[in-house]
């Protein structure tokens, strides 16, 4: 892949205006790491006529789930044939069809939506030149307000376990930035904001690009994922003021591009799928200090048939299993987790039945995994068999204008 560079036509990120273009097994371990520790502004408005079905006020059950469940749907809303808002729907946990049930207007270009762990307030980036976070009450679906990441295009945002911070990735400027988060939900005024300037870009970059932001296994330490850099930072966040301090960073081999990292259940392992060299890594991680060690690259699964881009990479509640989502080759790569979190084994790959999957999701009972095809416009869904982590694709998949997010409650 050569086109390092953010795209800048009429203000686009480069991730963007790649999923925009037109449509064109490895075992590998990593030593143990160290022990575990002992111990606002104005608001847009909402669409009176798309509040048609009643959301959660409570949170979502993690056992298994019966009736309809809710579903959000992330879009571009600046794009030729873009959605309005965010997208409304619910999906049937035990066959996994999806039905529309409106649109949440007035949250711009909305690609990427996070949920309170209390499972009452819905989060959005606002990716546009000007970046915010909006808060969403769920209950009646009230925008709470906006606040601004204080950079360009945020891609990525999480909530800290704990529900008082809001975790925020900046991709055209490089910068995470960190909200307080009050108990109505509502967002606070930024209380941290680190743009990225050490290491030098990466080949092919033309600065920072930070593409995820979350909280590490421990609790007191959030890792930032850097694509630009090819850098994952860790940071210590102090959880009564809201402020980073940094306390490592972590180097994939030049040009990788990390885009995605998730944690094993263990919390002494993770995995992390990069963009640009089309790979995946285990990675070590000591919760005592925050510090990842990155492993050696291996397959995406991809058959080389086309360009790939590796996306958002995910594992089981149980540990057994991971699915990394390949934009380009158009599948989903399945990998046994094996040593207890130190080793991927790819198994096999699937189609996703559509073009260019951005991101993937499994319902909270784990039983359905979701993935919102950016090129297709749809998301399709598929059955995850708890004993092989096998995949089987759940019947038609769902039209979603330039659909870029799916988020299963």
């Amino acid at each position: 892949m050569t086109s390092g560079a953010e795209a800048s036509r009429e203000g686009w990120s480069r991730r963007r205006f790649i999923g925009a273009l037109a449509g064109t097994a490895a075992v590998v371990a990593v030593p143990a790491p160290a022990s575990p520790p002992a111990d606002p502004e104005s608001a847009p408005t909402a669409d009176p006529t798309a509040t048609k079905t009643p959301a959660p006020a409570a949170p979502p059950s993690v056992g298994k789930a019966s009736g309809p469940r809710p579903l959000y749907l992330g879009t571009y809303t600046s794009v030729d044939g873009g959605g309005t808002g965010i997208g409304l729907a619910t999906y049937d946990p035990a066959t996994g069809k999806i039905t529309g049930a409106g649109t949440l207007t007035g949250v711009a270009d909305p690609s990427y939506l996070a949920v309170h762990p209390d499972g009452r307030t819905l989060y959005a980036v606002d990716e546009q030149t000007a970046g915010a976070v909006t808060a969403v009450r769920l209950a009646d679906r009230t925008i709470l307000g906006a606040r601004s990441t204080g950079g360009a295009g945020p891609c990525h945002l999480s909530v800290h376990p704990t529900g008082r911070w809001l975790l925020s990735a900046n991709y055209t400027s490089g910068s995470v930035a960190v909200h307080p988060i009050d108990t109505s939900g509502a967002l606070g005024e930024r209380s941290a904001l680190v743009k990225h300037s050490s290491p030098q870009p990466g080949p092919g970059q033309d600065g920072p690009h930070a593409h995820q932001f979350v909280t590490g296994p421990d609790g007191g330490h959030v890792l930032a994922v850097d694509l630009g850099t090819d850098t994952v930072y860790t940071y210590r966040l102090d959880t009564a003021k809201g402020t980073l301090t940094e306390v490592s960073q972590a180097h994939t081999r030049a040009g990788a591009g990390p885009r995605s990292l998730t944690f094993h259940p263990g919390g002494r392992y993770a995995y992390l799928a990069n963009e640009v060299d089309d790979t995946v890594a285990v990675c070590a991680y000591d919760p005592a200090t925050g510090a990842l060690s990155i492993g050696a690259p291996q397959s995406s699964g991809s058959t080389g048939n086309a360009t790939n881009y590796p996306a958002q990479i995910l594992v089981t509640s149980n540990g057994a299993y991971a699915y990394l989502a390949n934009r380009g080759d158009n599948t989903l790569a399945r990998y046994a987790v094996e040593a207890d979190g130190a080793r991927l084994r790819l198994l096999d790959t699937v189609p996703v039945s559509g073009d260019f999957p951005r991101q993937i999701a499994l319902s909270p009972d784990g039983t359905l995994l979701f993935t919102a095809n950016q090129r297709s416009s749809t998301v399709s869904v598929f059955h995850v068999d708890g004993a092989s982590g096998q995949l089987r694709l759940a019947g038609k998949p769902f039209a979603s204008p330039v659909a870029v997010c799916a988020l299963p409650l």
